[in-house]
């Protein structure tokens, strides 16, 4: 029952992601992703890239866009997407841990509301640390665990119920830590809310970090 439930569930979500997603995206989400894919140098590989949500938003500096999704429903919306992009994009079925690519291939690596998800997000960033060039960086943006202590014992509370409703999404992840302790040096992190959104998942952070050398 439990596959049966995780199956169909995952099917649902995937289905109506972007519209439940379009308030938010909105509201100012977007203006944030434009803002931080404009660092986005050569060939870059996005993370997770669910639906597609970044795809409009590259700029010409990323000369050739792989993205990597392992869900596949959600690939079956994001394939599309990209093949009516540019002829330079391309989508592996590949999970976040294990990413088949050669060492020091890429000078971009993208996560966005990606990081929650991974089953093990300090290999998914171990992998970006292994592919990126060295002098290569890391694009984030990720909602996090809040720093408002109240805030973040709910987050630890509703974390199963949250996990199981947005179809693996954690809550209570501190993100920024795992980067900083994973084999990159934080360049920049920015910090917001995600608008409109739970109380759940509004603390959101963004930025920048290069590969320890």
């Amino acid at each position: 029952m439990g596959r049966i439930y995780d199956a169909t569930w995952g099917r649902l979500f995937s289905a109506v992601y972007d519209r439940a997603i379009a308030a938010t995206e909105d509201a100012g989400l977007r203006d944030v992703r434009r803002e931080l894919l404009s660092e986005a140098r050569g060939r870059t590989v996005e993370i997770g890239a669910g639906t597609g949500a970044n795809l409009a938003l590259y700029p010409a500096t990323a000369s050739h866009l792989v993205l990597v999704e392992p869900d596949r429903h959600m690939r079956r919306r994001l394939e599309p997407r990209a093949q009516a992009a540019a002829p330079a994009v391309e989508v592996v079925d590949a999970p976040a841990e294990s990413l088949p690519f050669e060492d020091s291939e890429f000078d971009t690596a993208v996560f966005t509301l990606a990081l929650c998800t991974v089953p093990d997000p300090d290999a998914a960033l171990a992998e970006a640390a292994r592919v990126l060039k060295p002098g290569g960086r890391l694009l984030f943006l990720e909602h996090v665990r809040s720093e408002n202590p109240r805030l973040a014992r709910w987050q630890d509370r509703l974390e199963h119920l949250w996990c199981l409703f947005a179809d693996g999404c954690h809550c209570n992840r501190d993100t920024v830590a795992a980067i900083d302790a994973s084999g990159f040096s934080l360049e920049r992190v920015d910090h917001g809310a995600l608008p409109k959104a739970a109380p759940l998942v509004r603390p959101l952070v963004w930025g920048s970090a290069a590969p320890a050398s």
